[in-house]
């Protein structure tokens, strides 16, 4: 049936007191069963597991994606098989309630890929496990809190739409419709596209092939397995496994002197991490991304690493690590070229590009300070005041877990409690701005708001850049978090649950995500670092999978600022190509971003994906291009034709695809990394 909604008019002129009592009557589902223990068992188990996904990906490309649709269907078809066992199937609501669960564990990835990576970078010192856990939960509490007031004037008295949210109503509406025979398609697709993936992924990872041979000559000998694997060291260390670069076989033929190695101004193209390899959670984002994004990205990596480094080191700009050009053993690498050169110019493009298109939206800092000075239109009573998270609470919470959250910063990090305190104010503006954004656009504009804190904080504190960034954390994590909440809630609104159980939901969520992707942080990135060891280099190596390009820009912008504001640095790290390159990028990315906006987002290029090019390692960027090629291929084939088994299936069931092939990949390459660490430990 179709979800009851209020005509634009009845928006417009109705009272939010008169539009919750239209609620109450026609859409609100009473003691309907809704948190309940196994809709937050299921919630917390996938939601862990898909937070796992996120911080895989995050690493990989420095997005968190959304993970509300693929929990929903995964619930559904769960449940629906436990049916046919004899339980219970779960209602419509309970599916909501699990979705908020799983949607706020798969966003607590964000900070650990970002500002807190960068921290780490900064001061080449681990963050203790514990902290990272607590600052995290608490922020995101802080971001609960600061949610709820403004959940009422979003949701119930505007109405905004939250897309990706009212989304995900329109999904459960419809799995739990007559139309249900859809989403068990989609689930079925979701299934297949997550064990091929797994599949290959399975057979390309080194640890899982050793474990397989290990396995198999440890059943032949015997004996105890630590000393067995020591003993097979060298044998088990030639084991097989499926190629994860796709040009082996090329360079295997150069080293018999078959064909040429591939050189641009005489520097082997390896070294320009030109590379291309098998990245199938890749694949799937870029599906999921779109091929305006993609193309852009792939344009940024091309003009980057194939042209205009090839130049700077042509010009003696970008010195090489060790060796030399002439005699042709000059070593670059990634990292070394996007630290000592090209890093700049991809985050100047991008930070003129995301501030344009926020300050380019007044109506986003109208309705923010509206909501500000804004005062209640009517005073009635509060008509669902026994199913909303009470507003005290906030009023209470706010001023406590913000305190906690600025001792936290002072005590940890070093950050003043000035500072500290001068950012609850702003975190509550930002907050305001990323809500509106989200509940216009669904974009949470993450990225940009975070460079206002960091160039505010490290203007005034530009000898100490935790400053900079952990108070850039304490905003953006806090804005973040309400506006998925909110973005959360909207469902809930439109099919009629009770906002206090998705509040604990949500709540729930968080400590879910934590427990899961706080260990799980340092067992894939930091397994191998020991102590005087780089920090950086052990998370994101020359060469290495996880890229880190989300953290890249925050620690770019953290130099950026204390290079500005800290006279005595700024001239060893900015030499005279990188300022022209960052102004030259900058007046590209600005007139870019303006076209965009003039020509209502026809322009055909996205300035802050070039950058993205830049910053992720270009065999992911490669992958996405292939997978944003082949859906929009399959979308110019079948998108006409409605009926076709192609459009039901390339079209309308891209994004369960798209999400299948990423869990099914990222899972695998965790296990892989598990399986290296805690059952191949003597092997490393």
């Amino acid at each position: 049936m179709p979800i009851p909604t209020l005509t634009p008019e009845q928006i417009q002129t109705w009272t939010r007191e008169e539009k919750d009592r239209w609620w109450l009557q026609n859409v609100f589902r009473g003691n309907m069963p809704q948190l309940t223990l196994r809709s937050a068992i299921t919630g917390f188990c996938l939601g862990g597991l898909l937070s796992a996904t996120n911080l895989y990906v995050g690493a990989k490309t420095g997005w968190t994606l959304g993970v509300g649709l693929t929990s929903v269907i995964l619930a559904f078809v769960m449940f629906r098989v436990f049916t046919r066992l004899g339980a219970r199937d779960m209602t419509i609501l309970e599916n909501n309630a699990m979705q908020s669960i799983a949607t706020a564990a798969g966003y607590m990835t964000g900070p650990l890929i970002s500002g807190m990576a960068a921290y780490m970078w900064v001061q080449n010192e681990l963050m203790p496990w514990w902290q990272m856990l607590l600052f995290n939960v608490v922020l995101s509490i802080l971001g609960v809190l600061v949610a709820f007031p403004m959940k009422r004037r979003f949701i119930n008295d505007e109405q905004q739409s939250f897309p990706e949210g009212r989304a995900c109503g329109v999904v459960l509406d419809t799995l739990y419709s007559s139309a249900a025979a859809v989403g068990m398609f989609k689930a079925k697709c979701l299934a297949l596209a997550a064990a091929l993936a797994g599949f290959i992924q399975f057979i390309s990872g080194e640890a899982y092939c050793q474990a397989l041979h290990a396995g198999w000559l440890w059943i032949q000998k015997g004996g105890k397995w630590a000393e067995f694997l020591t003993a097979n060291k060298d044998v088990l260390k030639k084991t097989w496994h499926f190629p994860h670069s796709l040009d082996g076989w090329y360079y295997a033929m150069a080293a018999k002197g078959w064909v040429p190695i591939p050189r641009i101004a005489g520097v082997d193209i390896r070294q320009l991490a030109l590379t291309p390899a098998i990245e199938l959670a890749m694949l799937g984002a870029g599906g999921l991304m779109g091929i305006r994004a993609a193309v852009s990205m792939m344009i940024g990596m091309i003009l980057n690493f194939a042209i205009i480094v090839p130049i700077m080191i042509s010009l003696g700009e970008i010195l090489p690590r060790s060796g030399s050009i002439a005699e042709g053993t000059a070593t670059f690498g990634r990292a070394h070229i996007l630290n000592n050169w090209a890093l700049w110019w991809g985050i100047s493009i991008m930070v003129t590009a995301s501030m344009v298109s926020l300050f380019a939206k007044p109506k986003v800092f109208i309705q923010a300070f509206r909501l500000v000075f804004a005062r209640k239109k009517v005073a009635g009573s509060d008509v669902l005041g026994h199913i909303e998270v009470p507003l005290w609470i906030s009023w209470v919470g706010i001023p406590i877990v913000g305190a906690v959250g600025v001792w936290m910063a002072h005590d940890w990090f070093g950050v003043s409690y000035i500072f500290g305190t001068l950012a609850i104010p702003l975190i509550i503006v930002l907050t305001l701005i990323a809500a509106s954004s989200t509940g216009m656009t669904g974009i949470t504009p993450t990225g940009s708001l975070s460079k206002i804190p960091q160039f505010i904080f490290g203007a005034a504190d530009p000898k100490h850049a935790p400053t900079n960034l952990m108070t850039g954390v304490m905003c953006v994590e806090v804005a973040s978090n309400a506006s998925n909440l909110l973005m959360d809630i909207k469902p809930g609104y439109m099919l009629g649950g009770k906002p206090r159980h998705q509040a604990w939901g949500h709540t729930i969520g968080i400590i879910a995500g934590a427990l899961a992707s706080t260990p799980l942080f340092y067992i894939l990135f930091l397994s191998d670092y020991k102590p005087g060891d780089n920090v950086q280099a052990a998370m994101a190596p020359d060469g290495g999978q996880f890229g880190f390009p989300s953290a890249v820009q925050w620690k770019g912008v953290s130099d950026l600022v204390t290079s500005i504001f800290g006279a005595d640095t700024s001239k060893t790290l900015l030499t005279t190509s990188i300022v022209w390159s960052m102004v030259i990028a900058a007046v590209v990315g600005l007139a870019m971003e303006v076209g965009r906006i003039l020509s209502k987002n026809k322009f055909p290029l996205s300035p802050l994906a070039i950058g993205l090019g830049v910053v992720i390692p270009p065999d992911s960027t490669f992958m996405m291009f292939i997978g944003a090629g082949f859906f929009w291929l399959m979308h110019r084939r079948y998108s006409g034709r409605k009926e076709s088994t192609g459009c039901k299936l390339w079209v309308d069931t891209q994004e369960p695809i798209c999400a299948g092939i990423i869990a099914g990949a990222a899972l695998i390459g965790i296990g892989d990394t598990l399986v290296k660490v805690f059952l191949l430990g003597p092997l490393r």
